[in-house]
């Protein structure tokens, strides 16, 4: 197991070297991981939109609702095993390294089945909850129901890039999604542009390029099992009390606040239809560019807590302080690109998704809109690496309760009802509801308590 430890074999060591050097370098192929993943996904969006119009678009993209939902779950406990396996890294601390791997896959596997069966039988309800246009229905509910079957691949894909990240590697998800990719997009265009089989083609083109990244995961993972002390027999796979507690106590708050977040985006989306085709076709595709540009942000967080989750168990404290300043000043150049497309590029990246014009025009106002979310999404995510780096779990579920409900439903509810700003009030609740968390966040990293705070691997 030693061989974990050693950044020659599995990632790199986040605790020595050049901050802005070492956090680029393992950002930039979480970037890359997520901008492809992005990009496959708008394919969907850009194949069905084409050969389907705005019926097959707001099918996808409502029939999505689901993984949608069901994505703050994976990635919560992805990100717990993440960060507990960095701070152990750190602490060089192999044989709880080993137990966390087959505890994290096994929790997470068993997690996955009980959400795909859930989404196969409840996928009507959900659909009525989302005010699915009745045009778009019968494309809506193929597509959920196909998509609930991929649902444990893309928990074992989450749960190995877990790993992976923990230990400071970034590349191999990088190598996963492009496999991924490949697998959509050659199937999306037989299958829909071919072969006709609408949303039901795209979904089935997800599910099969979902399995092929999580194959590759797990391959690499068995390739390279003495690196990682892995054994493909059922006793690896028990999980052990210790770091499952931890787990859960990490990545159940993490969860509940994602999901707060998730949930109060599936209330904007849901009161957004109501508004009609042209407001829900302007909503989906506008969320799919706006989830497209912040993969820059976002890689450049999910690298920072990794990299503070490694030097605080290192008892690097200072260099874990750097790191944030330097995270912060990464963020905001790239919030300013973002906002710069925004502004001066919005037609043209709604006709890359439709050629609706109507669409095309009220995507101006919703990017417009979106200027704002991409700054607090910067400040906010900067200062939340910290929050999750040092495991203080209380605080990132009071992050979620604010983002989630208090902000983003709130601030609509203030634009739509006192401002009168209709279906772009909640665009405004959007761009305003990382605001508070934001705050609180900055606040608690200047108070300098989380210096002294017990990490979850210190005995």
């Amino acid at each position: 197991m030693e061989a974990v430890l050693k950044k020659d074999k599995v990632g790199i060591n986040l605790t020595e070297g050049k901050i802005l050097k070492t956090l680029l370098i393992f950002a930039i192929p979480i970037i890359l991981t997520n901008l492809i993943q992005q990009f496959y996904s708008m394919v969907d969006l850009m194949i069905i939109g084409k050969y389907m119009g705005s019926e097959g678009t707001v099918g996808v993209s409502t029939g999505g609702e689901l993984a949608d939902m069901l994505m703050p779950i994976a990635n919560a406990f992805a990100m717990a095993g993440q960060i507990y396996i960095a701070q152990l890294v750190g602490a060089k601390d192999e044989k709880r390294v080993k137990e966390t791997i087959g505890t994290l896959l096994t929790l997470m596997m068993l997690v996955a089945i009980v959400c795909a069966v859930f989404g196969v039988f409840f996928h009507t309800d959900i659909l009525r909850l989302l005010n699915c246009p009745s045009e778009a229905w019968e494309q809506a509910a193929s597509y959920m129901i196909i998509t609930a079957l991929g649902v444990p691949f893309i928990f074992g894909y989450n749960a190995v890039c877990g790993v992976l990240r923990g230990m400071g590697e970034s590349k191999r998800p990088l190598y996963f999604i492009m496999i991924a990719a490949t697998v959509n997009i050659v199937m999306d265009i037989l299958l829909v542009a071919v072969f006709r089989m609408e949303a039901a083609g795209t979904a089935i083109a997800t599910i099969l390029s979902q399995f092929g990244s999580f194959a590759a995961a797990f391959y690499y993972l068995y390739k390279h099992k003495e690196q990682f002390d892995f054994e493909l027999k059922l006793s690896y796979f028990k999980m052990k009390w210790e770091p499952l507690k931890l787990i859960l106590i990490l990545g159940i708050p993490q969860m509940v606040r994602s999901s707060f977040v998730r949930f109060s985006m599936l209330w904007v989306n849901s009161n957004v239809n109501s508004y009609g085709l042209v407001i829900s076709a302007t909503n989906a595709v506008g969320n799919k560019i706006n989830k497209f540009l912040e993969v820059f942000v976002s890689g450049v967080n999910t690298a920072s807590g990794a990299a503070i989750g490694q030097n605080l168990g290192a008892k690097k404290i200072d260099r874990a302080s750097k790191i944030t300043w330097v995270t912060l000043a990464c963020c905001l150049v790239l919030a300013s690109v973002c906002a710069g497309i925004a502004l001066f590029a919005p037609k043209a990246l709604f006709a890359i998704f439709t050629p609706d014009q109507a669409v095309i025009d009220e995507g101006v106002i919703y990017m417009k809109i979106m200027i704002m979310h991409f700054f607090m999404s910067a400040i906010t995510g900067t200062f939340q690496a910290m929050v999750t780096g040092c495991g203080f779990v209380s605080l990132g579920f009071l992050i979620g309760i604010l983002d989630g409900v208090v902000c983003r439903i709130g601030f609509s509810l203030l634009f739509v009802n006192v401002f009168n700003q209709g279906a772009y009030g909640y665009w405004w609740g959007t761009a305003f509801a990382r605001t508070l968390p934001g705050l609180l966040c900055f606040a608690y990293f200047m108070s300098g308590k989380w210096k002294t705070r017990k990490l979850l691997s210190d005995k």
